[in-house]
């Protein structure tokens, strides 16, 4: 049996991930507590989004489903790389953050949206990868992700809400990690890149700094 391809780059395609990632929600959620904005002309490769609410928590979660279907091109010399190949972004809200419509994400704060989606593309479309501790910038002149926002980019954090059953999930031979996704200001996005993410988690340590997403909230440096 032939395996799929991505059509742009011709890497092997993993369609029982995003099945494998349905189920695993499944797992925690009921089908009323999850509803999931699909793409319905991918200009590239399907990338859904799940949002979860659930009277489990005392915030909401958005989801990547799609990310994980290529593998990400890790470079020579990591040890293990294979734990770090696929991966998906995750972003927990508060609960008074709302999207209108999901399904046709006409909201104000479609933005949220955006942000991961271009985040979750962004190692396939330059042949790279995104583990913990990587950052990167919304584009090359710093602009923010919506004109309303000053945040600029993000860093790749473990979660600390959730527990590694939930975050690394097996699926045949591959594993797929979910990392959760922290958008961060300029000044923090410079801090990180002139100090390193060890630096920049202890600054998050410091400031007791919770996981949960702020539309706004005081900058840390």
């Amino acid at each position: 049996m032939d395996v799929p391809k991505d059509l742009y780059t011709g890497r092997t395609i993993y369609d029982q991930h995003a099945l494998a990632i349905s189920k695993h929600l499944s797992n925690y959620y009921e089908d009323d507590e999850l509803s999931v904005l699909h793409e319905v002309v991918p200009l590239d490769f399907n990338l859904d989004v799940y949002l979860v609410q659930s009277e489990q928590h005392n915030f909401n979660i958005l989801l990547t489903s799609g990310m994980s279907s290529m593998a990400m091109q890790l470079q020579e010399g990591i040890e293990d790389p294979d734990q770090y190949k696929f991966a998906e972004l995750m972003l927990i809200l508060p609960k008074s953050i709302e999207f209108g419509n999901f399904q046709n994400n006409d909201s104000p704060n479609g933005w949220i949206v955006s942000m991961l989606k271009q985040t979750a593309r962004f190692p396939h479309h330059y042949a790279t990868w995104l583990g913990i501790g990587h950052s990167i910038q919304n584009d090359e002149f710093g602009n923010p992700y919506q004109e309303d926002s000053k945040y600029v980019g993000a860093v790749v954090l473990p979660s600390v809400t959730f527990e590694e059953e939930f975050t690394a999930l097996q699926v045949g031979e591959n594993l797929i990690n979910i990392y959760s996704l922290f958008p961060m200001y300029q000044e923090e996005l410079q801090y990180k890149i002139d100090n390193g993410y060890n630096d920049l988690l202890n600054l998050l340590i410091d400031h007791n700094v919770d996981e949960i997403f702020e539309l706004e909230r005081k900058p840390l440096v």
